[in-house]
């Protein structure tokens, strides 16, 4: 199982702040992201950071993920 984490205003417009996709060979952060994106397009719209198992995602060019990965989509945030 892959588990998605989702942080502030974007888990507000996904009702959710985890859920669990299945795992398959070759799955990338970029599928999952592909595979919920249609679904709620308003909270991936906030997205502005991606991790993956505790690592900010830098470039497009993601390594294929592993069983039991964590990938986390948030939106930038700003403290006073």
């Amino acid at each position: 199982m892959i588990r998605v984490l989702f942080f502030g205003p974007v888990a507000d417009c996904i009702g959710a702040r985890q859920i669990e996709l299945p795992y398959r060979d070759g799955l990338r952060w970029q599928d999952v992201r592909n595979e919920l994106q249609p679904r709620h397009p308003e909270a991936f719209a906030l997205v502005s950071i991606v991790a993956v198992n505790g690592e900010r995602v830098r470039d497009e060019e993601g390594a294929p993920l592993a069983d039991g990965a964590e990938v986390v989509f948030m939106s930038s945030f700003s403290g006073g």
